[in-house]
């Protein structure tokens, strides 16, 4: 038997006036959909900003619904809609940002795992990484150069074939 070990190298921000500027920017479009979410059953609310290679910005928020599990996440709202919107567009960077009604969330706050093979799924199409920003509510950012930093053992359509 063989051992693997994978070692995960993340940049950490203390806040988001560390972050580069563009990148603040999108965190705070992040921030503001964040708010819209409709959140009424978990009250987290969480949104995310994508950049595209394009120029554009593309917005989500978490969108819940009472027959659990028919809601959506924020990242793959924003993903999807970018998707529809702009075929073959490149996703370069995503922020995400969650704020609880219960508590004050600042610890740094990834993509669940439905949404780390969805965002997977576009850096496989796209042949290129995605920048991928993360924090709660206030507090350290952190930043994976690659969904492959969070999600090792990517599943793509490479075992399909």
């Amino acid at each position: 038997m063989k051992k693997l070990k994978l070692e995960t190298t993340l940049d950490v921000f203390d806040s988001v006036s560390e972050l580069p500027q563009d990148i603040q920017e999108l965190m705070i479009k992040a921030q503001q959909a964040r708010e819209k979410a409709y959140a009424p059953y978990s009250s987290f609310k969480v949104g995310a900003a994508l950049q595209l290679a394009n120029g554009e910005v593309v917005l989500g928020n978490n969108q819940e619904n009472a027959a659990f599990p028919s809601g959506l996440c924020a990242e793959r709202v924003a993903i999807f809609y970018a998707g529809a919107t702009y075929p073959g567009v490149a996703v370069t960077s995503i922020a995400l940002t969650v704020r609880s009604l219960e508590h004050t969330v600042t610890k740094p706050t990834p993509p669940c795992g439905a949404c780390r093979q969805s965002i997977a799924e576009y850096e496989v199409n796209q042949k290129s990484s995605i920048n991928i920003y993360f924090m709660g509510e206030t507090g350290t950012v952190v930043k994976a150069d690659s969904i492959e930093v969070l999600l090792p053992f990517v599943f793509d359509n490479t075992f399909l074939k």
